[in-house]
């Protein structure tokens, strides 16, 4: 059974670093992908897989397991990795991510082990992850859910009538993270969502912002929330694409990136050079 695990701000921010190696080593010669999107969450994933969630990586349909619900299917290669690091997926597969016929796609599809819904259309993981809740307590099933979705899907309607079901069942073992990088996929947002932890405080959410590539604020954000009986919970976080390679952080354009095949041993050079 995996953790949850009381590590030290050392051991998740190592843990940070080897999602964001293993990201760059599945991205790698591909020539493009969402690498940014991935790189901007390692750090929550760390605390999630390695602090948070209790899981059977050998038993991935468990049902007493926490579950962990990525709504932004693209993120893919951030998931992947986090579930290989957990020993969900084989090595051999990391290498074939996003290839035809790969069992990785570039958009998450549930028959992965580990991957509780098919990714794709925003919008849609926050009313899954409602659902799974709900069914949790009808089966009196302690288990938490812990839902991903990002600032560009908060334009969708369907995120809003979900975060009110979850408030009006107070449903308390749910916990949305909210990746806020500011971008979507032409660019920067294109409607203001501002001010986004306001909204969900509105929503009758437990709220907490944070810097979401700060591993001590997020595990803060946690301790705290975890104490918050009787109400949903939300972690916003403030994320910056592309975190740790500053040549993909400067990338004007960085929801879809392309990469030359000369660029990629400067990248990995950089992720190294800005471990700390």
């Amino acid at each position: 059974m995996g953790p949850a695990r009381d590590l030290g701000l050392a051991e998740l921010r190592e843990h940070a670093m080897e999602l964001r190696r293993t990201m760059m080593r599945m991205a790698s010669d591909k020539g493009e992908g969402y690498i940014a999107q991935g790189l901007g969450i390692a750090d929550i994933l760390a605390v999630v897989f390695n602090r948070e969630l209790i899981y059977d990586p050998q038993n991935p349909e468990w049902p007493d397991r926490d579950r962990f619900v990525l709504s932004t299917g693209h993120y893919s290669i951030a998931l992947y990795a986090a579930l290989y690091r957990a020993g969900y997926l084989p090595e051999e597969q990391l290498d074939r991510f996003g290839l035809n016929g790969s069992e990785l796609a570039l958009s998450t599809f549930d028959d992965v082990p580990g991957v509780e819904i098919t990714g794709g259309s925003l919008g849609h993981g926050l009313g899954q992850a409602v659902g799974m809740a709900l069914g949790h307590r009808l089966d009196a099933n302690d288990a938490r859910v812990i839902c991903e979705l990002s600032d560009g899907e908060l334009q969708e309607g369907s995120v809003w009538e979900s975060a009110m079901v979850a408030s009006n069942f107070k449903l308390d073992r749910l916990v949305a993270i909210v990746d806020c990088n500011g971008i979507q996929a032409d660019g920067p947002m294109v409607i203001n969502i501002e001010p986004v932890a306001d909204k969900w405080i509105a929503f009758g959410w437990e709220t907490i912002e944070v810097d979401g590539n700060s591993i001590a604020e997020i595990v803060a954000a946690f301790d705290r929330l975890r104490e918050a009986n009787g109400r949903p919970k939300a972690i916003i976080l403030r994320t910056t694409p592309g975190k740790g390679i500053p040549t993909l952080e400067r990338r004007e354009r960085a929801h879809f990136v392309r990469v030359g095949q000369d660029e990629w041993d400067k990248l990995h050079a950089e992720l190294e050079e800005n471990y700390v």
